[in-house]
């Protein structure tokens, strides 16, 4: 018996329960992993309030990122062993691998060891922000050095993730954020230029900086109506990726005069500009 995290139906925080479980022995190609720390998501949060990309089927596990020591192996693993410290790549699923709990089994191929430099707390919240980033800004949109990105809520991890790669890369970051009172810690964390949505016009700053073309890639965490002037400050044939919704207000799309085509790729919402 292992204590678990579970909750019985959406809500709030409260809906959460520490239950005590019992955890499968991993099966071929799974690995028991007791647990040191645990990484906290938005993620998360959406699941247990009903309001994310996959359903919960009740009683439902929860957690995408942890850490800790490899208990057990299954057949058919190679490269790990009892007693290695090890991080968990998020899984696909919260439903088939949830991992917020004292003792979990996931398949083997989100195991990767860490080196003993690296903290319990560091490894296991250290995944979802880069992966999240580098999936849209590398693989998918080929970032480019001497690009600019707009890069929206960007004083978030993922924000703050997504300035760090484009740097990495030579490219600009061009950091959105509501206030200009995080302009200074934005700048410090690495972004070239900061926009203020409440201070300045969007599109116009954005065109100001980038060239009337426009910047080709779009890395949105918020939705609603800055989407019309970020699609507007864009180049014919961008990207903008929508991965987060942290807007209350609706999205105003299909715009069909500005879109060319939308698609889910990958857990992001990709939009190409007409």
């Amino acid at each position: 018996m292992a204590r678990t995290i579970r909750f019985h139906r959406h809500g709030g925080p409260e809906v959460l329960t520490i239950e005590d479980i019992d955890v499968p022995p991993p099966g071929h190609g799974e690995v028991r992993i007791r647990t040191k720390a645990l990484g906290l998501n938005r993620a998360e949060v959406l699941f247990r309030s009903g309001s994310y990309i996959e359903q919960a089927r009740f009683p439902s596990g929860i957690g995408l990122e942890a850490a800790g020591l490899i208990e057990s192996i299954g057949a058919g693993v190679e490269g790990l062993s009892p007693g290695d410290a090890v991080s968990l790549v998020p899984p696909r699923s919260m439903v088939s691998s949830p991992v917020h709990g004292e003792l979990v089994t996931v398949p083997a191929e989100l195991v990767v060891k860490h080196p003993p430099t690296l903290g319990w707390e560091a490894a296991a919240a250290s995944w979802m922000q880069y992966l999240t980033a580098y999936g849209a800004l590398v693989d998918i949109a080929r970032l480019a050095r001497g690009e600019h990105a707009v890069i929206t809520a960007a004083s978030s991890s993922v924000g703050l993730a997504a300035i760090q790669i484009a740097n990495r890369i030579g490219a600009i970051p061009i950091a959105v954020t509501r206030t200009s009172r995080k302009a200074q810690a934005l700048r410090e964390a690495g972004a070239a230029h900061v926009v203020a949505l409440a201070e300045d016009g969007l599109e116009a700053r954005l065109k100001e900086i980038a060239g009337e073309d426009g910047v080709r890639l779009v890395f949105d965490a918020v939705g609603g109506p800055a989407f019309i002037p970020l699609t507007a400050a864009m180049a014919r044939g961008g990207i903008l990726f929508e991965y987060g919704g942290l807007s209350p207000q609706a999205t105003p799309f299909p715009l069909f005069n500005v879109l060319s085509k939308s698609l889910t790729l990958r857990g992001y919402l990709v939009h190409e500009i007409a």
